[in-house]
């Protein structure tokens, strides 16, 4: 390169992923480096770039003839090995982990979220309600955020959408393309895939019932349990209510669509609602010995002020009465002839419950 630049830092170093370019005969390249966060320019909250301390360093130079800096200590610097510390450059390219996955919690009960790639840094971001905390917690990371996934329209998951747009110039919003999803650049449908830096894929889902065009997130790579991030549709123990659609629609969306992916899948919901859920499941089924854990163990995080995701869809399909309308003993309790009819009778019954709370998305 005709150009190089010697960082120095403060210890201790927070990395970050930074957008380094480069002059070389063939024109100017760009690409992605680590670097010390707090050596970064970050006006483009996607793209932090280095700032530059000293030019022009020859590979050969001693480090005890650089410049002096205003930092006390000379920490890494591309171009040389220091026995202090380890190379981040090679510790990036380290297989675990390929994901990387950041609950930010939003408004009284909401969660986004971020799922970032751990090799590029890049990030998307999921129902971004409140951007500026999102985009924080994202350069907390080192991460830079470059599409927003929307699981639905209502106002508590899509409403910052617009500013995202004005936070982060050219970034994609992507929602469901029968949702009318506010601030939606990119539409997507069922089937529709997504990427997100060199390792992760999403499959988007169509879960429709809470509203018409609810989209899950269903995320992946090759060597690592994937994850569904369900907004409203699937919840820690529970399920939203029929806003838009039918019984026999979130039917088809939690035990079908949901309920076929792997068991082993991660479940990222769009609010902490746990507790309530799960003091509701035991008036259904007071004898399940799993909720009764499960309960116990959520009022402890709760208590902790600590999330509650992810479940999983295995364990959905233990404590979670909504997913467990295909066995007899269930459609039993409510004198259900089908599982739709049972899943029917256990929402309207939870729709009546005193002990719930009462909000769009719930209960």
């Amino acid at each position: 390169m005709d150009l190089r630049m010697v960082m120095a830092a403060s210890s201790p170093v927070t990395w970050t992923s930074v957008k380094v370019c480069e002059s070389t005969e063939e024109g100017t390249q760009c690409d992605f480096a680590w670097w010390p966060q707090e050596l970064t320019d970050t006006k483009d909250p996607r793209f932090p770039t280095p700032k530059r301390l000293f030019s022009f360093v020859k590979p050969s130079t001693p480090l005890s003839s650089l410049p002096a800096c205003t930092l006390p200590r000379q920490k890494f610097a591309p171009e040389f090995e220091l026995e202090d510390k380890p190379n981040p450059v090679s510790a990036r390219r380290n297989p675990e982990p390929k994901m990387k996955i950041v609950p930010v919690a939003c408004l009284e009960d909401n969660y986004a979220y971020l799922i970032i790639d751990e090799i590029t840094k890049a990030a998307a971001a999921v129902d971004p309600v409140e951007p500026e905390k999102v985009l924080a917690a994202a350069s907390e990371v080192g991460a830079y955020i470059d599409c927003v996934l929307t699981t639905h329209h209502h106002w508590d998951h899509a409403g910052g959408n617009e500013k995202m747009r004005l936070l982060v110039p050219g970034i994609k919003v992507y929602g469901g393309s029968l949702d009318n999803v506010k601030g939606c650049t990119d539409q997507v449908e069922n089937g529709t895939k997504l990427s997100v830096g060199k390792e992760i894929e999403i499959l988007c889902l169509h879960t429709p019932c809470h509203t018409k065009g609810h989209i899950s997130y269903y995320v992946s790579t090759k060597e690592e349990d994937p994850a569904v991030f369900t907004g409203d549709t699937l919840f820690i123990a529970g399920c939203g209510r029929f806003f838009e659609g039918t019984a026999e629609q979130m039917y088809q969306s939690l035990c079908v669509t949901l309920g076929s992916l792997p068991k082993s899948t991660r479940v990222y919901c769009g609010h902490e609602y746990t507790v309530k859920n799960l003091q509701f499941m035991l008036t259904v089924e007071p004898e399940n010995e799993k909720t009764k854990q499960k309960l116990e163990w959520a009022q402890k995080q709760h208590e902790a002020n600590q999330p509650t995701v992810p479940s999983t869809i295995g364990d959905e399909f233990e404590i979670n009465t909504f997913m467990r309308v295909d066995l007899p003993e269930i459609q039993a309790k409510f004198g259900a002839k089908s599982p739709v009819e049972a899943l029917r009778t256990v929402r309207n019954t939870k729709d009546t419950w005193k002990g719930g709370i009462h909000c769009r998305a719930m209960l």
